[in-house]
């Protein structure tokens, strides 16, 4: 019955799907006759910059899908202008860590220090691969990335639509559904919060009472936020914070999900089947996380027609 549930569902959530993946012809070894040895480039750098810093690898992940789910995979919310008009500038992108930017920065100079490849390499592109190569390096899948996307010229402040940490289920279906994304889609993206943390302000409201999260747990990050009201913080995933594993799903089972719209995920009966499944079987979370990855990184994708290859993945050319 309760996977009948899911797949009713799933199937009314699709419906609601207003925005179609792009139809870009992305595919695998895009460059291959032009920068050969891109993924190697870019997989040293990535490990590189998580050397320099344990954060680097969440923020990456995150900046990733802050770029594909506001005008699609192309680098905009790396535009960077002098009026404050860009998507950096949103209230719900100042919290993205500059550990992202600078590990994406790292990447280009990388690719761009040889000369065969230099001004080849789409800003786009270089952020996928390295977000693929920070989940793996993590612990997590390593899995084929599609290349070819081209650069946005455009970046603006109120262009800046994201789904917020106190979401509910249908809210999540319906976000993620926009992007042509479905709800078993949505339920594996999320397990990309198997690493990274978020600050007080993005919990502090379920602290005071939630039913479903832990008492114990809701008393020790009482305890965090008073010490520091300004820069408590939590790790997303208590349990190995800076693996990619499953240990995200189990710690919802447990009431221990950090944000509300992580918690739902469990305590609304309608996922809670998958919650479970990914809990007791990492194989399948990567199997789902990697489907759906490669769905995300096909959302609204420029060609060259509507974009270009950055020379400064800061400013347009």
């Amino acid at each position: 019955m309760r996977s009948f549930r899911f797949l009713a569902f799933v199937a009314v959530a699709l419906v609601a799907v207003s925005a179609p993946l792009a139809s870009a012809k992305l595919r695998q070894n895009y460059y291959a006759n032009v920068c050969p040895n891109l993924e190697n480039i870019v997989r040293g750098s990535v490990q590189r910059s998580m050397q320099q810093s344990p954060i680097s690898a969440p923020a990456t992940l995150r900046l990733f899908f802050h770029d594909c789910a506001v005008q699609g995979c192309d680098a905009s919310i790396l535009i960077i202008k002098p009026n404050g008009d860009d998507e950096w500038h949103n209230t719900d992108n100042q919290s993205l860590k500059p550990e992202g930017f600078l590990t994406v920065m790292a990447a280009k100079a990388a690719v761009d220090s040889v000369p065969q490849c230099r001004n080849k390499v789409s800003c786009a592109d270089i952020l996928a691969l390295a977000t693929r190569d920070s989940v793996f390096l993590s612990g997590g899948p390593n899995y084929a990335v599609e290349l070819g996307r081209f650069d946005s010229r455009v970046s603006t402040k109120n262009s800046v639509n994201l789904p917020h940490g106190n979401f509910n289920l249908d809210q999540l279906t319906g976000y993620f559904g926009s992007l042509g994304l479905s709800p078993t889609d949505m339920i594996a993206l999320s397990g990309g919060h198997t690493i990274g943390a978020a600050s007080c302000g993005f919990f502090g409201y379920r602290l005071g009472g939630d039913p479903t999260m832990d008492p114990n747990f809701a008393n020790m990050l009482r305890g965090t936020c008073r010490a520091n009201p300004a820069g408590g913080f939590a790790f997303l995933d208590g349990a190995s914070p800076l693996r990619f594993d499953n240990a995200f799903y189990q710690n919802l089972r447990t009431g221990r999900g950090l944000l509300g719209s992580d918690q739902t995920l469990y305590s609304d009966t309608r996922s809670r089947g998958l919650v479970d499944l990914y809990a007791g079987n990492q194989g399948a979370f990567f199997k789902d996380f990697v489907t759906a990855m490669t769905k995300l990184g096909r959302v609204g994708v420029k060609s060259a027609a509507n974009g270009e290859i950055r020379r400064d993945c800061r400013f347009p050319n």
